[in-house]
């Protein structure tokens, strides 16, 4: 609880306890009115005042000043008939009540968000040319620059680790509570805490382009875009509470005035605004008011304490609609790095095989040869490679242990008269041949993710009705790919721009519930605007897919999208309750309340009890349904398209 919260529910409980005092004190008229002002205006001044500075600011009708016409109206019959005094006081110390929980409430859902805030760095320690550091403003900091990053302070800009080793956690970008560990030549970003060793940093980004300054930017501007259940609570407010206001005024006075000029019977005043005051009660917004924008916010902090930042709640809502989800391949669903996937010996071993093409490759640039060499991990084994030869377009040729080996595509071994033959599996063919003789090949694809498969799983799960992969790649690849995940369809061989074609085509033929469509790339950026909801890959995707994208992946977990979704719909069904709850409660005590069924404590639950109640229910958004265990499942036909 913060200051103002503690002070509230002293107040409350203040007012209580004189409540329950007082209804045992022996006084009667005015000093029993003085008496019962004190708990009153305790609990009651700062309504009184918003009620006040609204009338002066001409913006009166709203929840504080339906509180203060019924509760200063209750106390005048009061006065009036020497009655209890404890129905005004209970409306507004039930009102203080539901305000409370509902300050708490979005206070725990805040600190979820303020969680997130805490990424921006204050400071950062740049080197200067003698090897001192000067502590200056991260958004002072060029390019190129190196800065220090000692032990338990945040990294303030993105950067590629040029000394040192240490542990980072991350957990506050991509809700992962495993330290990330960073060495020289990894890239690093903004926000990361740096948990043991120090680091000196070269900058690759200035402060407003790195990755915490780009999230918080993210974050403020959530709160600006409202769903429609928002758009529509807001309106129906400006129009309900006047409604209210007069239909009470009516309430008060046209019964009895009938009975004066039609019946010629008594006007009995003090039970019909009695009524009117108790319908006042009743018919207070503060539940749907309150809980509506509640749950959505704290749908969001949810979701962001799993690493999923939702840009705002309208993107929250249309995420729950989603039945279609539309991947791009290579960083989303793969990892986008190479690996050897198979070795096909002819005459030698598969050990040696690798061996031979990993020493060939040993001073290669090239990703390929960086996975050969990863995949061997043997380098400092004492053979000896000389008259290293590289051949453009074709591959490399060297000398180990006395023996010429090249290694590289089939244009090489055509080139040296190696017999070589196609292979079934999926991925880069890597040839071999050893002094002018065909000894094999290595296959060479790109790692799908650990947990795409279950990602797709959990999305059919989901009820996902429809999983479709766009991909530049040859068919051979996509199509590996797509039967491995269990993908419905896949379309290969694709141009950036027949990516949006397809995502055009595929939302024509829905007539019911939204597209999604995840992506990493620059090139992704158009076709995650123009999908219902974009979703990108945060740690390694583009500033510009980022940037166009409404839902961001912090950890470029596929899995998390099922995460998501799932809060996504609870936040929708928590809304949906709130709102029909509070309107069939309000409508059934509205129509006892006119008849005189209903008394000023019914009044009291009508309004406060379903606030604290809605408030409640809303809390529970920020809690993530229990993910259903992994489950295998049949494998299933997609259908293969593939671009003209």
């Amino acid at each position: 609880m913060n200051k103002k919260q503690k002070k509230n529910l002293v107040r409350i409980i203040v007012a209580a306890i004189l409540m329950v005092l007082l209804a045992y004190a022996p006084l009667a008229g005015m000093p029993r009115f003085a008496a019962y002002l004190v708990p009153y205006i305790i609990v009651g001044y700062d309504i009184l005042y918003k009620a006040g500075k609204g009338i002066k600011n001409r913006q009166a009708f709203d929840e504080s000043l339906l509180m203060a016409i019924a509760t200063l109206g209750a106390m005048a019959l009061a006065v009036y008939e020497d009655g209890d005094y404890t129905e005004a006081i209970a409306v507004m110390l039930f009102y203080q009540v539901g305000e409370w929980f509902q300050a708490y409430a979005v206070g725990r859902s805040r600190r979820d968000i303020s969680d997130l805030m805490d990424i921006r760095p204050d400071y950062a320690n740049l080197q200067q040319a003698d090897g001192s550091l000067e502590q200056v403003d991260p958004d002072e900091v060029e390019i190129g620059s190196v800065i220090v990053v000692k032990p338990g302070e945040k990294i303030p800009l993105d950067g590629q680790v040029v000394e040192g080793v240490s542990s980072l956690n991350t957990v506050a970008l991509t809700g992962e509570s495993m330290p990330r560990e960073a060495k020289e030549g990894d890239d690093v970003l903004s926000g990361c805490v740096n948990i043991n060793g120090l680091l000196k940093i070269k900058t690759t980004k200035e402060f407003d382009d790195s990755t915490a300054s780009k999230i918080l930017e993210m974050v403020e501007d959530a709160s600006s875009r409202k769903s429609k259940s928002e758009h529509f609570i807001a309106k129906f407010a400006r129009v309900y509470t006047p409604i209210v206001v007069y239909a009470a005024l009516a309430l008060a006075f046209l019964p009895p005035l009938v009975r004066i000029l039609g019946m010629g019977a008594a006007p009995e005043w003090g039970t019909w605004i009695y009524r009117a005051l108790t319908f006042l009660v009743i018919s207070c917004p503060c539940a749907l008011v309150v809980s509506i924008p509640l749950s959505f916010f704290a749908g969001i902090g949810g979701a962001s304490r799993q690493g999923v930042l939702v840009k705002g709640s309208n993107y929250l809502e249309t995420l729950a609609e989603v039945d279609t989800v539309v991947f791009d391949k290579t960083g989303t669903l793969t990892k986008g790095i190479f690996a050897v996937n198979a070795i096909h010996a002819d005459k030698l071993n598969q050990d040696e095989l690798l061996h031979l093409a990993a020493h060939v490759e040993r001073y290669s640039t090239h990703p390929i040869a960086e996975s050969l060499r990863n995949a061997f991990g043997h380098e400092a084994d004492g053979c000896q490679v000389e008259q290293v030869e590289e051949i453009a377009g074709q591959g490399i040729r060297a000398q180990v242990n006395g023996q010429t080996v090249c290694v590289g595509n089939a244009k090489m071994m055509e080139a040296i008269g190696a017999k070589w033959h196609e292979c079934d599996e999926a991925g880069t063919m890597i040839h071999v041949a050893v002094d002018g003789e065909y000894a094999g090949h290595i296959i060479i694809a790109d790692v799908v993710k650990d947990h795409a498969q279950e990602a797709i799983c959990a999305l059919k799960r989901n009820g996902i009705g429809q999983t479709v992969m766009l991909t530049g790649d040859n068919r051979k690849v996509a199509d590996k790919v797509a039967a491995d995940l269990q993908l419905d369809t896949v379309y290969s061989q694709l141009l950036p721009q027949d990516k949006v074609t397809k995502v055009e085509e595929l939302l024509q033929q829905k007539k019911t519930g939204k597209l999604a469509f995840v992506g990493d790339g620059i090139n992704d950026a158009p076709v995650l605007s123009r999908a219902d909801v974009g979703i990108a890959m945060g740690a390694m995707g583009s500033d510009a897919a980022i940037e166009a994208a409404d839902v961001v992946l912090m950890d470029d977990d596929p899995l998390k999208i099922s995460v998501a979704q799932r809060i996504a719909r609870k936040t929708l069904g928590i809304v949906k309750q709130n709102i029909w709850f509070s309107i069939g409660i309000k409508v059934l005590v509205l129509i006892l309340g006119a008849l005189g069924l209903a008394n000023m404590w019914a009044a009291i639950f009508a309004d406060v009890g379903v606030m604290v109640l809605a408030v409640l229910n809303a809390v529970r958004a920020m809690f993530v349904p229990k993910s259903a265990m992994p489950v295998k499942e049949k494998s299933r036909n997609f259908v293969d398209v593939t671009a003209a």
